[in-house]
């Protein structure tokens, strides 16, 4: 992923010297959407990670997180996971 930033920076700094090529303005678009989708994975994964506990030690983690977890542990069980 640091790879794939690193191009991305690059681009970015190459636009505003000048105009990108066709070829250019495509790999960064492509790029773009590639981190992207690795940073919403990241994040999807992180949220299923989480808990919501209120101050007294109830557990408050809204169900439709709960539902997310729930069908997430039925997959990785059916995958062998």
């Amino acid at each position: 992923m640091d790879e794939l930033l690193k191009r991305i920076n690059e681009l970015a700094r190459e636009a505003k010297v000048r105009q990108l090529t066709d070829e250019e303005v495509a790999e960064r678009d492509r790029l773009r959407k590639a981190y992207l989708k690795i940073f919403r994975e990241g994040f999807r994964q992180q949220l299923l990670n989480t808990k919501v506990v209120d101050e007294e030690g109830n557990d408050i983690t809204p169900e439709k997180l709960k539902r997310a977890k729930a069908a997430k542990k039925a997959a990785e069980k059916k995958d062998g996971i």
